[in-house]
């Protein structure tokens, strides 16, 4: 796999900002009461990720290492503002839902991290993968979460009922502690079935080191 391989396929497995960096757990817990809250929260960042992290590369050498941050946050501020205008515009009830945490995306550890440590560093093309793997990471962590919760909570996906009339939902998964049970579970699975590949691949390695000595 190629750089541009590695750099994408990193927000998706090795460092997932939810389940492997641990990073914007606010709104992870916060909106992931259905799926389709996931899906739009996870694609919203996503948007400003690959803004941002575009315009940061973009100015990287003229940003001055003072007042670095305070920079990336009017630049992470100018996405916010579009993504809240166009999700008020042509998605409404979507932008209801989500509420607050649309606009306190400009403080989501996830996008300035991703910032500091990748788009002030790296090429604008290097800094867009970066952006759209992290993005896609977290939309697709939320949207598992979102999905668990609504589906034991509520007995739905996505709006759509999944059960008959004598189901009874546990409605403690549509709650905050639910959140929290749901989010441990999954980060602890994702973390067990991680470390079983490493092992795998290390042990292949060794191998291929016996056999070639």
């Amino acid at each position: 796999m190629g750089k541009a391989g590695k750099v994408f396929t990193n927000g998706l497995l090795n460092e997932n900002p939810t389940f492997r960096l641990v990073l914007g757990t606010c709104p992870t817990i916060a909106i992931t009461t259905q799926a389709m809250n996931g899906i739009g929260m996870g694609l919203a960042a996503t948007f400003v990720l690959i803004g941002s992290n575009i315009v940061i590369s973009l100015l990287r050498k003229f940003i001055p290492d003072k007042v670095r941050i305070p920079a990336f946050i009017v630049i992470i501020c100018m996405f916010v503002t579009s993504v809240q205008l166009l999700m008020n515009a042509f998605l409404p009830a979507l932008y209801e839902s989500l509420g607050i945490f649309i606009p306190l995306i400009v403080v989501n550890c996830i996008i300035l991290a991703r910032a500091e440590a990748f788009a002030s560093k790296n090429s604008v093309f290097y800094s867009a993968l970066d952006g759209l793997g992290m993005g896609l990471g977290f939309t697709v962590a939320i949207t598992c979460i979102g999905a668990i919760r609504e589906i034991v909570g509520n007995g739905t996906i996505f709006g759509a009922r999944l059960f008959g009339a004598g189901f009874e939902p546990m409605l403690i998964a549509a709650l905050a502690p639910g959140g929290f049970i749901v989010f441990g579970l999954m980060l602890g699975f994702v973390n067990f079935i991680t470390r079983k590949g490493n092992k795998c691949e290390d042990e292949h390695e060794e191998a291929e080191q016996e056999e070639a000595a």
